[in-house]
């Protein structure tokens, strides 16, 4: 599971990583990454954590496909967060072919997009 302080919650946030963020989009999810904007060197300021929101719509399936989509998702952001500058919002959204796909197909799409994201990757 994904800690709490590593949760987007609020819309603001969704929307900020969303339409300010860059995008990435893969067969079975986008991801839109807003790298984090703090300054490190700056005084008395901790950098504040990583966080990732996850959007599955009613076209992924019904409410169980939903919900084990988005566990899946929250179980391999977990993993790769530390990835991420910190700070740093991260959306993940969940096309409709994510339904019927397995854990592997949905970790090789999610580094796939982060790579590129994180400036690793070509197109």
């Amino acid at each position: 599971m994904l800690p709490t302080d590593n949760r987007l919650r609020r819309r603001e946030e969704f929307a900020t990583a969303v339409r300010r963020g860059r995008r990435s989009g893969r067969s079975l999810l986008v991801v839109h990454l807003r790298s984090g904007a703090t300054d490190p060197h700056a005084q008395g300021e901790s950098a504040p954590p990583t966080r990732a929101g996850f959007v599955v719509s009613k076209a992924v399936g019904g409410a169980v496909v939903r919900n084990k989509v988005k566990r899946r998702l929250r179980h391999l952001m977990r993993e790769r967060v530390a990835q991420l500058p910190p700070g740093s919002l991260v959306v993940v959204r969940a096309l409709p072919p994510a339904g019927d796909a397995a854990n592997e197909e949905l970790a090789r799409d999610l580094d796939a997009a982060l790579q590129r994201l994180l400036g690793g990757g070509a197109r």
